[in-house]
């Protein structure tokens, strides 16, 4: 695949070299690479009616199914931008992602057609929303997907996009809550997809698995792009529960590649196996051959008991979307050290620096900075913010990390204020504002704390006007947060204190909160007193 210069490329050769092999298995409907071109195109033509044009942005607005996919190569195929939008927003998020990108088109899930009307009326830009699955008399207005795939329309993709052509705006939140949109080239996109390939050996013979939301960077390049660059399978699910469902799909499609988030790995490692299947015997039927976690730290003891019970290797990846999103793995064949975050892509360049710039020595701890064809274009619309994230080439990650001898990464912590949950950003400044929209909020200060078994959660901690009675707000404040919300954002807790704690120059310091918060909630030796 030398010469391919776009993702489209990529769809259309498979189309023609595995006509009848299944790219997409949701549930009992299976689709192969040429219906998913074939259903592809017919959108396409559709919405080149409706003036999309290169460069265009369209937002997807749903949960993970086949439309998700046939909609994102309907817009590669006219050389516009997706847009996708997290499938857990409320409507005022995905109302600003909308305005922002200034999208003229989304196409959305019938459970979001009602915010998506109301979007539509508030953004100058969007003049058409399609969706499926919905009451075509209730909404007369709104484009029939499953009528556009059954037109029978072709078109034939647009000439002339390039390699470093955007490809897709995804939305990520900055230090101070507002999203920006991260722009990613089709360079970027397959250049992350051949390092990845290399690293975990893949080929045509292995079948992926998708539990996470293709809106999010990793699960669309690792679970979407990179099966249709192999020219192999992959199982999308919409939702994880009953679990046993996933199992199931895993031995009746026989999944090689199992991709998910630590706090999935941490469940499996406790999942409780029929005595008959003892380790030689899951070792023998299962079809599992790698395993690999990314989006979030990996805690140690999940990597060996998993390992231990499953037989099969646990790779952890680092990553941000920034990177399209894969900047490291541990390695497949060859050592690997736990609690590091591997190598970087065969592609990938790292360092890590001092606040001044300067390229630290071996275990020295510092920020860590990426170089590569991965390597965002740069954000949407915001030209001085692009600046200060990359600079001579290099994105600067904004976490704490340090190189070893051997060249493997350790990532400390972060240097942006940041909470990862479940591998979904949540910036404090965000919250913050909404909970002093309460009058009777005097101060407030989120920070993530590690849960023993959900990992990082966001946890508010305020302090309250006089006269104010703690125990009947607590309830008050999470309804009031999760209106304006969406669901991982919401706090896990609200602590009230008479004050918090602050520096000499009145700034509150959050190290001291998250210390205690640690320790009053999740200890067993502490009682918790708070509300």
């Amino acid at each position: 695949m030398d010469k391919i210069k776009n993702i489209n490329d990529i769809l259309e050769r498979q189309s023609y070299n595995l006509p009848k092999k299944t790219f997409i298995i949701f549930g009992k409907k299976k689709m192969t690479f040429r219906k998913v071109e074939v259903l592809s195109s017919a959108l396409s033509s559709y919405l080149y009616d409706l003036g999309v044009r290169a460069g265009s942005r369209v937002c997807i607005w749903m949960y993970n199914c086949p439309e998700f996919v046939i909609s994102y190569f309907a817009i590669f195929r006219l050389g516009a931008i997706a847009v996708p939008i997290n499938s857990m927003f409320r409507r005022e998020e995905a109302h600003f992602v909308a305005e922002d990108s200034e999208a003229e088109v989304m196409i959305c899930s019938s459970d979001k057609i009602d915010d998506a009307v109301n979007i539509r009326a508030r953004v100058g830009s969007l003049n058409k929303i399609l969706s499926f699955s919905f009451d075509a008399d209730k909404f007369p207005r709104i484009g029939d997907l499953a009528g556009i795939f059954s037109s029978g329309r072709k078109f034939s993709t647009e000439k002339g996009i390039n390699p470093d052509d955007t490809a897709e705006i995804l939305y990520t939140s900055g230090t101070t809550g507002k999203p920006k949109g991260v722009c990613l080239t089709h360079k970027n996109l397959i250049s992350n997809v051949r390092g990845c390939c290399q690293v975990i050996r893949a080929s045509s013979r292995d079948t992926f698995i998708c539990l996470l939301p293709l809106f999010h960077s990793f699960a669309s390049t690792v679970c979407m792009l990179l099966p249709l660059y192999l020219g192999c399978s992959t199982v999308i699910f919409r939702v994880i529960r009953p679990f046993k469902r996933v199992l199931r799909s895993v031995m009746r499609n026989r999944v090689t590649i199992f991709v998910g988030v630590p706090s999935l790995f941490n469940v499996l490692k406790n999942l409780k196996i029929p005595r008959f299947l003892n380790n030689f015997l899951l070792r023998i039927i299962s079809p599992l051959r790698v395993c690999i976690s990314g989006a979030a730290a990996l805690p140690k003891n999940v990597i060996s008991e998993f390992e231990k019970k499953f037989r099969t290797p646990l790779l952890e990846g680092y990553g941000l979307t920034e990177a399209s999103p894969v900047v490291s793995l541990s390695p497949l064949k060859g050592k690997r050290v736990l609690g590091s975050i591997g190598l970087p892509l065969p592609s990938v360049k790292v360092k890590v620096v001092s606040p001044e710039g300067k390229r630290l020595g071996v275990n020295q701890r510092g920020e860590l900075i990426v170089k590569g064809p991965n390597i965002m274009k740069g954000y949407f619309k915001l030209e001085e913010e692009t600046k200060k994230a990359i600079v001579d080439g290099w994105l600067y990650t904004g976490d704490s990390a340090f190189i070893d001898e051997e060249g493997y990464i350790f990532i400390t912590g972060r240097i942006k204020d940041m909470i990862n949950v479940r591998g979904l950003n949540v910036y404090p400044r965000e919250i913050e504002d909404l909970l002093y929209q309460l009058p009777y909020i005097k101060e407030s200060a989120v920070i993530g704390v590690s849960h023993p078994r959900k990992g990082e959660v966001p946890i508010a901690v305020v302090s309250l006007e006089e006269n104010e009675k703690r125990d009947v707000l607590s309830k008050e404040i999470l309804n009031f947060l999760k209106i304006r919300l969406a669901e991982f954002k919401v706090p896990f807790k609200i602590i009230f204190r008479s004050e918090l704690p602050k520096n000499a120059a009145g700034k509150i310091v959050k190290y001291v909160l998250k210390e205690e918060i640690e320790r009053e909630l999740f200890s067993p030796k502490i009682k918790n007193n708070h509300a």
